[in-house]
């Protein structure tokens, strides 16, 4: 599966963001953003760029390579990021004050390009700077991570329960019973480990 492929389960960009690696939470995780190109996919997946700015990137990164790379890189990090700092939220306990220094620095970086634009439906955030510029899909998720970490929404963001998954989600049930990423897939693992326990156990099966 691509980055431009996942499921998008998070119900905000910036915790989307944090689920483009799967098993976050085992000790071997499975990388989506394998690559820059990879990257504007999945930039493009979650509409943060048209299809025309994602073919003006890929050529532009295709000419500099190097800076594309980096940008990458520097993507992946803000990723990690976001992710301990919303694995923190979601399990009760205070981020590391190195992540939420790490947020304000790329926030800092990043934010500095965008202003407020008129469109149809009012006021929104909008690049104003260069149309070329290869990190120009992080600013929407930094943004979007600095909007709900000082959100009542922030008390509904929750974890997947499956011990290796570890993707992230805003709960919108109206008991905040939400358990896992998705019923179908960890939901479903873990009624079949269940049953399969109480199989061995020789206990009945509900």
């Amino acid at each position: 599966m691509c980055a431009g492929e996942l499921a998008l389960l998070g119900g905000r960009l910036c915790l989307n963001f944090a689920n483009t690696a799967d098993w976050h939470a085992s000790e071997e995780p499975v990388e989506f953003l394998t690559s820059y190109d990879q990257l504007v996919a999945w930039s493009q997946h979650v509409r943060i760029l048209s299809s025309s700015q994602a073919q003006m990137l890929l050529s532009v990164a295709a000419r500099c390579p190097a800076e594309a790379t980096a940008v990458l890189e520097r993507a992946v990090a803000v990723r990690e990021v976001i992710y301990r700092l919303f694995t923190a939220v979601a399990g009760g306990h205070p981020p590391p004050d190195s992540d939420l220094a790490a947020l304000n620095a790329q926030l800092g970086a990043t934010l500095a390009h965008w202003g407020l634009a008129v469109r149809e439906e009012g006021f929104v955030w909008d690049w104003s700077g260069d149309e070329a510029a290869l990190d120009r899909m992080l600013g929407p998720v930094l943004h979007d991570a600095a909007d709900l970490l000082t959100s009542e929404a922030l008390t509904r963001v929750g974890q997947c329960r499956d011990a290796r998954c570890g993707w992230l989600f805003l709960d919108r049930s109206r008991n905040r019973s939400r358990r896992w990423c998705s019923m179908e897939d960890c939901g479903n693992r873990a009624k079949a480990r269940r049953h399969y326990r109480r199989r061995r156990g020789g206990e009945p099966v509900a």
